[in-house]
Formats: structure tokens, sequence, C-alpha cells
């Protein structure tokens, strides 16, 4: 099966910086869209940023100016890197691929495949 591993998440402190990766593992024949979304304690998921096979990107609007979102295509990988970090990006952060798998040799296509998530806290 495929899976989506995050990494980097942790402890900031206000006004610092992060780098979180996820890579994509598994079966896969195609990634288009990869994207991180965040959950913070009692409010619903948002986009932080996506961006697709070609390098197109969107930024949420909570984070333009300070998130940049990268992909390696070869390696199946997306990144995020945040800076001026504030107590309010304190999340759950969130890796998400659109992406087409062989499953016992079917091809499947799945939109919104979700990685187990990494929590970001920001110290104040």
């Amino acid at each position: 099966q495929v899976q989506l591993v995050e990494s980097g998440g942790g402890l900031v402190q206000a006004g610092g910086s992060l780098r979180l990766s996820c890579a994509a593992s598994g079966r896969i024949f195609s990634i288009s869209a990869m994207g991180w979304y965040r959950q913070a304690p009692g409010k619903q998921r948002e986009l932080v940023a996506s961006i697709t096979s070609g390098g197109s990107t969107i930024y949420g609007d909570s984070v333009k100016g300070r998130a940049t979102i990268s992909r390696d295509n070869a390696k199946n990988a997306v990144y995020l890197e945040m800076n001026s970090l504030k107590a309010e990006d304190t999340a759950v952060f969130y890796c998400n691929a659109d992406l087409c798998y062989s499953d016992h040799d079917v091809p499947v296509c799945q939109k919104d495949y979700w990685g187990q998530g990494t929590q970001v806290t920001v110290s104040s």
C-alpha cells in the first residue's frame, strides 16, 4: 500500500523557522498535487500550501509570505519551509497527495491521500 510519512515537526520558538518533509512510498506510478494542511485544536483542517507536479503553488492566506512549498518528483517528496512562526501556527501538519498507485496490479487513483500528521508547536 501507499504511505505518506511526514517528518520535521517539533517545538519551535516564535519567530523561528521550520522545515517539514513528506515522502510517499509504495507502488506509486504518478502523483499530481501534493500539499500540506494543518489542524489546530478545536479548528477545522486548513490548507497551508499545495503544489502541482509542474510546480504551480497555492498558499493559504494565513501563511502567505512566510511559507515555501517545494517538491522532488523523483523522490515523491514534498517539503514545507515556514519562517516567522507564531503561536497560532501551532497545529498538527498533514501531508496530502492526489496519486495513482498499483494495488495488486490494479491501477487505483485516489485524491486526498493523507499522512499521519506531525505536531508543530510554536512557543511564545
